[in-house]
């Protein structure tokens, strides 16, 4: 029997990522042997000084090419850099990585929870925008479109992970403020619920999910938000499980995953 062969590309990125990523590396040739082919991609601050992109042509060519990919970490400046933009927001919106999965789980098994962050759009949308020399504008940006794919994912994440007689989706937003935007994906997340009887639905605004999550990280099943609120989460959540370095995270897509820390 022929025995499929699983293309990933090898992304180390900058820094702590030219460390981990060869570790990965190894455990993955442990697991998988002669089915993995390892296809490795320059990406990053690093590979912008050397080349002048940050994500060059030649590296979304060959991710294009595999079945997934793993990615360290990448340095990013946090001034304005002519020519520079995100190679990781690239990366998603090019093979439409809609879902960032990150999973929380304790050692001790206390704490077992899965932030679904949108990964598209929001106040990550790239809108930004100067109004004269004093003042910046950023836009948020939500369509019905990513929050039903995004809520569709936790539903379906909390039926097929949950081992409590009813999983639960908690859905964090600000509505409350944000009538128009943090409100739509709030609607239509309560829409989606309803395809999902099985699963409980509760809400809870960020400032306030961020409070509980602090005080009773237990009573969390799987937590949906939009993206800068599932970021902002999701490493709080990972400092009560032992530190970023310990977390894992996988941009997702309908026919691709982008592995990393």
């Amino acid at each position: 029997m022929s025995t499929r062969v699983w293309r990933i590309a090898v992304l180390p990125g900058d820094g702590i990522g030219r460390e981990v990523v060869p570790v990965a590396v190894q455990a993955l040739e442990a697991l998988c042997g002669e089915a993995l082919e390892l296809v490795p991609c320059e990406i990053g601050w690093q590979c912008f000084e050397e080349t002048g992109a940050a994500l060059p042509e030649a590296t979304l060519n060959a991710v294009r090419g595999c079945d997934g990919a793993l990615l360290g970490a990448v340095a990013s400046p946090s001034h304005r850099v002519a020519g520079y933009t995100s190679p990781v927001i690239a990366l998603r919106r090019e093979l439409d990585l809609y879902a960032n999965l990150r999973p929380l789980r304790s050692s001790d098994g206390t704490i077992d929870l899965l932030v679904v962050r949108e990964n598209t759009e929001g106040l990550y949308a790239g809108r930004e925008r100067w109004d004269g020399p004093d003042t910046a504008i950023a836009e948020s940006v939500v369509t019905r479109r990513a929050s039903e794919r995004i809520a569709r994912t936790a539903f379906s994440e909390a039926r097929r992970r949950s081992k409590a007689p009813r999983p639960r989706v908690t859905v964090v937003h600000k509505a409350n403020v944000l009538r128009e935007s943090d409100g739509l994906f709030r609607q239509v997340a309560l829409e989606v619920a309803g395809e999902f009887p099985e699963v409980e639905v509760e809400e809870q605004l960020v400032d306030a999910m961020a409070y509980h999550l602090v005080r009773e990280p237990s009573r969390f099943d799987v937590v949906v938000a939009p993206n800068l609120y599932g970021d902002i989460l999701s490493d709080l959540g990972a400092a009560l499980v032992g530190g970023l370095g310990v977390v894992p995270s996988a941009n997702r897509g309908d026919r691709f995953c982008l592995a990393e820390p």
